[in-house]
């Protein structure tokens, strides 16, 4: 069967793909280095921000070391580029060491990459599986009012993925961390789009939990308004028919649909090859 012929069924999908991928690399952008690691792409507006700061380079701009990166984050804010989040993430090479950190705003300024983790909170019934959702708080910076998932969160510095699963289970659901603890990572999802708040080149690490029955998420932190407890298929109706969740979230639910056999194997085989071949 030919990709043509399977698009009805598979275009309302492959368009959330396709939105999450959008960005154009270089397209216009300037690379950004750290030493001498590319490792960011950044706009003509912060590329003027850092011609100020004198930090032009033969081959684009840049900072010698690390050790620079989180004080130039400050000093971007400072300037007005971005707003703080207060919370460091950490700066990684193409290998995953560790280069330095910055704050979180300052990520899609300087076009970095980076790490999150989504978890699937799922519930195993005798009438079928259905997924915890949810709705996220009107008072968010970012994608206020939106469906997402269970628990999702960046890597704050210090941080691996399994070790954030279970920070952000207890913060964001009341996840106790020895359940939190059996979740299962499942799939790794890359993905690179331009946002009102810069590039997004951003990695989830994906995994799925399964929940008691009589488990009851509570929003502990005041980022969720409320959770509700969907059948899978409506689930997959609202990713198909709606703008419902937040952008990334799609994503990580189509390969959830995937693993969990609700595509034919040729529509499978498509929409696998189409979430895994974007570049970082």
């Amino acid at each position: 069967m030919s990709d043509k012929s399977l698009s009805p069924v598979l275009e309302p999908f492959l368009r959330h793909i396709a939105a999450c991928n959008s960005a154009v690399l270089p397209g216009g952008r300037l690379p950004f280095f750290c030493g001498t690691e590319q490792i960011g792409w950044i706009s003509p507006l912060t590329a003027q921000a850092l011609e100020t700061l004198g930090l032009q380079q033969d081959r684009g701009f840049g900072v010698k070391t690390g050790a620079e990166l989180f004080p130039l984050s400050r000093t971007l804010c400072e300037m007005g580029l971005y707003a703080s989040h207060d919370e460091a993430f950490d700066v990684r090479n193409d290998n995953g060491l560790v280069l330095g950190q910055v704050d979180r705003g300052a990520i899609p300024v300087l076009g970095l990459a980076a790490e999150g983790v989504h978890l699937n909170g799922l519930v195993e019934r005798a009438d079928g599986l259905f997924l915890w959702v949810a709705r996220r708080s009107m008072s968010k910076r970012l994608d206020p009012g939106k469906l997402d998932h269970l628990v999702a969160g960046g890597m704050s510095t210090g941080l691996d993925p399994q070790t954030t699963v279970v920070k952000e289970a207890q913060e964001e659901a009341g996840i106790p961390a020895e359940l939190a603890a059996t979740a299962r990572p499942v799939s790794r999802i890359e993905y690179a789009l331009e946002r009102p708040e810069g590039l997004r080149r951003d990695v989830l690490h994906c995994y799925d939990l399964l929940l008691p029955e009589k488990f009851v998420p509570v929003a502990e932190d005041g980022e969720v308004e409320s959770f509700h407890l969907m059948p899978i298929q409506d689930v997959m109706a609202l990713v198909r028919d709606t703008d419902s969740f937040k952008f990334n979230v799609n994503l990580v639910l189509i390969d959830l649909f995937i693993r969990r056999g609700l595509f034919a194997p040729a529509e499978a085989d498509i929409l696998r090859n189409s979430l895994a071949g974007q570049p970082r």
